[in-house]
């Protein structure tokens, strides 16, 4: 079971709360989420099985919204803008130091999103959904390096307990 014997519970109380039990997947994908701190494959089967549909509806439903992490996450989730405005004040190249620089950190996960919406401060990046613009690469090394240090406080990124 994916689900803790709670949040069974809660899922299939979200589930009664639709006419169509499929309409339940995005809430249940982030009850999901929050338990684990990112969506598992046996969390999208068991997701499947209480809205009755396939395990790959799930799947295609999920991958397409960024919220959802399809793997396990660092305390710190760093995601960097690359789209338009983002690309060409320098996004790619913050991407890139930040990639080598935090590869092979557990405690940070660096990941490409397609916008931020700030477009008015590009390039930018958030850690932990938490805004940061007017970057460059050495700037955002240093920032994540102030939240790796505890200078700044980052924001939980979901319920789970790691």
């Amino acid at each position: 079971m994916a689900f803790s014997d709670v949040n069974l519970t809660r899922a299939r109380d979200i589930v009664a709360r639709y006419p169509r039990p499929k309409s339940a997947i995005l809430p249940l994908a982030h009850l999901a989420q929050d338990q684990d701190g990112w969506l598992t494959a046996e969390a999208m089967e068991e997701i499947a099985v209480l809205t009755g549909v396939t395990p790959a509806e799930v799947q295609g439903t999920c991958s397409f919204y960024t919220m959802f992490k399809r793997r396990p996450c660092g305390s710190l989730l760093v995601s960097v803008c690359t789209n338009v405005t983002c690309l060409v004040t320098g996004g790619p190249a913050i991407l890139r130091h930040l990639t080598e620089r935090y590869g092979d950190d557990d405690d940070v996960t660096v990941e490409e999103v397609e916008c931020l919406a700030a477009c008015g401060g590009a390039p930018a990046l958030q850690v932990n959904y938490e805004y940061h613009e007017q970057l460059t690469p050495e700037i955002a090394e240093a920032l994540v390096d102030d939240y790796k240090a505890g200078r700044r406080t980052p924001r939980t990124i979901s319920g789970a307990q790691r």
